[in-house]
């Protein structure tokens, strides 16, 4: 199931809320985006969770069964301690908290743009990364892999609309507020009907990387990183052109 932790953290806020209002004012989101995730969880479990009309929401059967199992999933990655972690993006070289965290590239993926459907670009075959500083730019200041730092100082993007969270980020490009860069791996989900995707011609990849306690659990740490670069390596080579595993 395509299950992600914003979809238990937004199941959770409307549950103990009883209101997708206060929800969304809990988890900084609108709420035709907390609707929205709502839904994608429902339709991933395939089963309705929460029963709303206009003047209640209540959960189901189905949905008080699962709330228990969903607040004990985010009650231990809290209390957890992540001495492992696949990163998107640029990596920070230093600050408070990276000094001793090391990391391994592993591979590059390709960006694709974003835009509304009822942007001008959504009937473009491609657009150059080199036009995409013309475009007003939504940025996910939290976890998003492009924003004015993938340009050199003086030639990002002009304007740039920032969010908070990828529900906010979502919700902006499909209102056309500016069109948005991802990696192409979000082409594989079907992440807003209102959406297009776009190919990038010229842009530079995006390091995915792995990030790690160099001291803890060392000799367990080191074949679980050399198990996850050998098979980076397979997995590039089975996509390069020319081999017998590609496709077009």
């Amino acid at each position: 199931m395509d299950v992600e932790l914003r979809h238990l953290r937004a199941f959770v806020a409307v549950a103990r809320l009883s209101s997708f209002t206060r929800a969304a004012q809990q988890l900084l989101i609108t709420q035709p985006a907390l609707t929205r995730t709502i839904q994608q969880l429902e339709n991933a479990m395939q089963v309705t969770l929460l029963d709303r009309n206009s003047r209640h929401v209540q959960l189901t059967p189905a949905g008080r069964d699962f709330l228990g199992p969903a607040e004990r999933v985010l009650a231990s990655l809290q209390n957890a301690a992540i001495e492992v972690a696949v990163i998107r993006g640029r990596v920070p070289a230093t600050g408070t908290g990276t000094a001793r965290v090391r990391t391994v590239h592993l591979f590059n993926e390709a960006r694709v743009a974003v835009c509304s459907e009822r942007s001008s670009l959504a009937a473009c075959p491609a657009i150059d990364w080199h036009d995409i500083p013309d475009w007003p730019l939504v940025v996910n200041t939290v976890s998003g892999t492009t924003g004015p730092w993938s340009w050199p100082d003086g030639q990002g993007p002009r304007r740039v609309i920032e969010t908070r969270n990828f529900d906010e980020w979502l919700e902006s490009v499909a209102a056309d507020r500016g069109i948005g860069v991802v990696p192409d791996v979000a082409m594989r989900r079907s992440i807003h009907p209102a959406v297009r995707f776009i190919p990038l011609t010229g842009a530079p990849p995006s390091p995915v990387s792995l990030a790690f306690l160099p001291h803890v659990r060392e000799p367990l740490m080191r074949q679980f990183v050399e198990a996850a670069v050998t098979a980076a390596g397979h997995a590039a080579a089975s996509s390069a052109p020319g081999d017998a595993g590609s496709s077009d």
